[in-house]
């Protein structure tokens, strides 16, 4: 399949991330991921070793060469994860009533007493706090901590408890840092690959990211930064959280056991709108379609849940064990396009649409953006054209949420990997910018050769006068295809 003919194919708005495991390495396997509509393949830092993500990353720069794509890589940190440590017997059953101590000294897990991976457990819990294990399927209750090592359980919901479980801790206040000594080791790896994005796990305040961002400037790095959100403390500070970050990831799976799992549809749409009005793109995270991951189809829960988060207006949907451990990635792939094709028919912006700041250093850019997707909705355009280095262009109209197709076009090879993410844009490598007319006119015709436009369409073209000196975003012309 041509580039041309996947442009065609998969002219879909909202994006498909791919998380890339034992089941999606191979590189035929990839390239049908591509083929049906992956946009980002994330690398899982929680699992796997350096070696196995560098080859991965290979393989898909050879086919992003090879299929002319530009699907985006998406490095994510394990963070502060929590978890028990071996458990004898591959589990024991732990009912009810049953009293169980946690301590941080290494030991094989027994009924009487388990590793808990996290050394300052014993300081940051206090008495009557609930520990989660394994996704919430067990619950706990601290009745007694010594406030160094070993802190006793009280269990409320029991259930078999096998090694290496996650551990959630809703009630506390935790002091260990957002990067961790793994994450430091990771990132200086990440650092030295064409990577997009880096997502940081388990932000809890705007200077875990603002830390992260520090040290990617230090090392001239252009990947952008994406906040996970998946703790009560994120929620209390999104607000400050989504004004540092470039992207943010609302991660289901932690973050529905480590709040009231009633509260997560709202928190959901209310971060997503935030998102939009900021023009920050947004990814949905978590179990959208968790029974592929050995079913050849979804549930029609599934399907209702992936539907609403593209109605919602998300930038993205993301798949985890789905594509990395599943039976059959590509159907994955599959269906999720299909179900999002379906949803983008029904899809209205929620709420007002983002305006201008007039206090904002890019107030008149911004303005241009806006205005170009309004403008470009009223004369029924068939395209709206942006030049950006940055990639904030395509941000800002694309948080405008308008039907009309977006084209960005950039000089900046990295850039269009990351736009990848981004809401309906489509971004494409050109370097000539000799004249705006010029300009203009071969952007039409590189689009027409691509078969996206047409003799006589309409297009509303962005850009910056003059071009040489790529000033921000600060003209719009309506142009008609030759």
């Amino acid at each position: 399949m041509t580039a041309n003919q996947l442009y065609q194919t998969n002219r879909q708005k909202t994006k498909i991330v791919a998380t890339l495991g034992p089941a999606s390495t191979d590189k035929d396997v990839l390239r049908q991921l591509i083929i049906e509509g992956a946009d980002i393949f994330r690398l899982n830092f929680s699992h796997g070793d350096h070696a196995t993500h560098q080859s991965t990353l290979e393989k898909i720069v050879e086919l992003n060469e090879e299929l002319n794509t530009n699907v985006g890589i998406l490095a994510d940190l394990q963070g502060p994860k929590l978890r028990v440590g071996k458990i004898e017997n591959n589990g024991i059953n732990i009912v009810e009533g049953d009293i169980i101590t946690f301590t941080n000294e290494e030991c094989i897990g027994t009924k009487e007493k388990i590793y808990m991976s996290y050394s300052d457990f014993a300081k940051d819990v206090n008495v009557g706090e609930k520990v989660l294990v394994d996704d919430g399927k067990l619950v706990f209750e601290v009745v007694e901590t010594d406030q160094e090592s070993i802190v006793k359980l009280k269990s409320l919901f029991g259930g078999i408890l096998s090694s290496n479980k996650g551990v959630n801790l809703p009630d506390t206040k935790i002091s260990q840092p957002c990067l961790t000594t793994k994450d430091l080791n990771d990132l200086e790896f990440i650092l030295t690959l064409p990577v997009h994005w880096i997502a940081l796990s388990f932000v809890r305040k705007a200077s875990d990211i603002e830390e992260l961002k520090a040290i990617i400037s230090q090392r001239n790095h252009p990947a952008l930064v994406i906040a996970k959100v998946e703790k009560p403390e994120a929620i209390e500070n999104i607000k400050e959280i989504v004004k540092v970050s470039d992207a943010i990831m609302i991660a289901r799976g932690d973050l529905g056991v480590e709040v009231p799992m009633e509260k997560l549809p709202a928190i959901q749409k209310n971060v997503i709108k935030r998102c939009i009005q900021k023009g920050k793109p947004v990814i949905v995270a978590t179990q959208l379609m968790e029974s592929m991951i050995s079913n050849p189809a979804p549930t029609r829960a599934e399907v209702t849940d992936v539907a609403n988060a593209v109605i919602d207006g998300a930038d993205a949907v993301m798949l985890s064990g789905e594509t990395s451990v599943g039976k059959h990635p590509h159907l994955v792939v599959r269906a999720m396009n299909k179900i999002i094709d379906q949803a983008e028919r029904h899809y209205e912006i929620q709420g007002k649409r983002p305006k201008p700041d007039p206090k904002a250093a890019t107030f008149l850019s911004d303005v241009i953006c806006f205005k170009a997707a309004k403008t470009a909705e009223d004369i029924n355009a068939t395209a709206v054209i942006g030049l950006t280095v940055s990639g904030y262009t395509a941000f800002k109209i694309s948080s405008f949420r308008t039907n009309i197709p977006t084209y960005i076009f950039s000089s900046n090879m990295a850039i269009l990997g990351t736009l990848n993410l981004v809401w309906g844009v489509k971004a494409f490598y050109y370097d000539k910018f000799s004249s705006t007319d010029e300009t203009i006119e071969d952007l039409s015709k590189i689009l027409k050769e691509k078969g996206l436009v047409k003799k006589r369409d309409l297009l509303v073209n962005t850009g910056s006068m003059p071009l040489k000196r790529r000033f921000r975003t600060n003209m719009m012309k309506i142009t008609i295809v030759d």
